[in-house]
């Protein structure tokens, strides 16, 4: 349940929201004692290309694309980014669905690694940082960084996430949305109309929409097979915790006054449970709704047999309403809604995390003047127009001063194949971009969502102490967590034991844990001040 929604790979391969150390020793020395061709030239970077006027070749190792036919250590999009930062690189590039467990031993040897690393996750524990695996940036940050100190400037949160106990930093970030295009409720409009109904704006209505949808034939076929609220089972805490005031799909949140929560270990976490089990015997939530997986969903609306959803925004225009052999872009049939108010009055959607990868500079590094230059030149609204526009010319072209897709551009097997998005390197989203993207009706409605968004819990580094319990109890306590959310929400756990559910995770250290996550909030709150 940590996090569950980053790297969704339908949303990767689908979307363009979109679209490591060096050092005399592993405990990361003073970087410009290092053997680097860099520090003898008088050469001045800029933040735009190129980064050095000596030869250079820099060693990467990361993820490939989700799309299977797409070689991105090929693709026009990152060749032109390199050849922008005037040198050579040599890609290792390994599929993401098995990168974690193809590069986690050779990090664990630390032996021969390339100059820049894309880590496996972001090291809340300073797993990587503690065994001296990448080298700190501070030095290099001061002495080179352009692009990333205006990233900094303008979110100090980013900063502060990414910056150690000791102030010191280790890793330069690849970014997301955090407010537009979120995940959300999504309504089969067509279903609604055939039954005079409008857009439901608390979870009472919801409710009363769901039974119309599986009682009245709304497809009307003649047959029940209305299936009201379908959705991958990841989406199903992020839908419906909010309504009652928790962030369940992240696990910890804060309240107003700066305390942290386990959404799981609290009280109104019942309700959501009793919430959740009247859909299920009702039948208003489908039976198999813990198996349920994303390409059943798209089957069912396909299928016209699908009334109420939660995915990414995305999927309402460019996924779900163009099922529809008679969609007409300029209105909807899947469409997003705004948040259901709940019975406590709450009424948001939750937000993502900024950071959704970290690369670092190795150990083993030969040039890490050069990898940090060429990390931050990647981060440069030149490259952000790359990521997430493509090629000028290509994918898209500038008239009257704004930039629109060409017909290329809007195909995406070629944009795909152009290398959008690239996750090889700090890429970052672009909400102009998607905005044209979009449907018209998508990208406003998306403009009225985005002051419904609350930001998730922080990205944070544990101190020792912290990662220690954390270590010892989280693993043990999220499974239990799991096993009897299902079992509530199907009833085979009578709901007369959830007090007893939360004594069993008060002895399993959960008040533990949260005292170290307050801990972590309290720094980060400090350090954005």
């Amino acid at each position: 349940m940590s996090n569950r929604l980053k790297g969704v790979k339908s949303l990767i391969v689908v979307g363009t929201l979109a679209a490591l150390v060096a050092g005399c020793s592993n405990s990361g020395g003073n970087v410009d004692k290092a053997t680097n061709a860099e520090n003898e030239t008088s050469f001045t970077y800029t933040g735009a290309g190129p980064i050095t006027d000596k030869p250079v070749t820099l060693s990467i190792l990361g993820t490939n694309a989700w799309s299977t036919n797409v070689d991105l250590a090929k693709a026009d999009i990152v060749n032109e980014i390199v050849k922008r930062a005037g040198i050579e690189v040599n890609w290792e590039l390994i599929p993401p669905q098995n990168y974690a467990d193809a590069v986690s031993p050779r990090l664990a040897a630390g032996i021969d690694l390339p100059d820049i690393v894309y880590m496996p996750d972001q090291d809340q524990l300073m797993k990587y940082i503690k065994s001296g695996l990448v080298i700190p940036i501070n030095e290099l940050y001061e002495k080179y960084a352009v692009n990333l100190k205006s990233i900094y400037e303008k979110s100090p949160d980013i900063k502060a996430s990414l910056t150690t106990p000791d102030g010191k930093m280790y890793y330069v970030p690849q970014q997301v949305l955090t407010k537009n295009y979120m995940p959300l409720f999504m309504v089969n409009m067509r279903w609604l109309d055939a039954l005079g109904l409008k857009e439901p704006t608390t979870l009472d209505e919801f409710t009363e929409m769901l039974r119309k949808f599986k009682n009245d034939d709304p497809n009307q076929n003649g047959e029940q097979d209305e299936v009201p609220f379908t959705s991958d089972p990841k989406f199903i805490p992020m839908a419906f915790g909010p309504v009652f005031g928790m962030d369940l799909s992240n696990q910890f949140y804060t309240d107003d006054s700066n305390k942290v929560h386990f959404g799981y270990y609290e009280p109104v976490y019942k309700d959501y449970l009793t919430y959740l089990n009247g859909l299920y015997k009702e039948g208003l939530l489908s039976m198999d709704f813990a198996s349920t997986t994303g390409d059943q969903v798209t089957a069912r609306f396909s299928q016209n047999t699908a009334g109420a959803t939660f995915n990414f925004s995305w999927y309402t225009s460019m996924v779900y309403s163009p099922l529809f052999a008679d969609y007409d872009p300029s209105t909807p049939i899947i469409k997003g809604i705004l948040p259901l108010k709940g019975p406590g009055g709450d009424q948001f959607y939750v937000g993502r995390t900024p950071v959704s990868g970290i690369f670092g500079i190795s150990k083993n590094s030969k040039n890490p003047d050069a990898a940090f230059k060429f990390l931050d030149m990647a981060v440069s609204d030149e490259a952000k127009d790359n990521y997430t526009w493509g090629l000028e010319g290509i994918t898209y072209e500038v008239v009257d001063g704004k930039k629109q897709f060409t017909e290329q551009g809007k195909n995406n097997d070629f944009i795909q194949k152009l290398g959008i998005g690239p996750v090889n390197l700090p890429n970052m989203q672009s909400t102009d971009s998607t905005d044209v993207l979009v449907a018209p009706w998508h990208a406003e409605m998306d403009k009225k969502i985005e002051p419904f968004i609350k930001a998730p819990f922080p990205f944070v580094y544990a101190l020792p102490e912290e990662a220690s319990i954390e270590n010892q109890y989280m693993a043990d306590i999220t499974t239990y967590v799991d096993e009897m959310n299902l079992k509530f929400i199907t009833g085979k756990e009578n709901l007369d034991k959830f007090d007893a559910y939360l004594s069993s995770l008060k002895g399993m250290g959960i008040e533990e844990v949260l005292e170290g996550k307050q801990a972590q909030y309290d720094r980060y709150i400090a350090a954005v001040k």
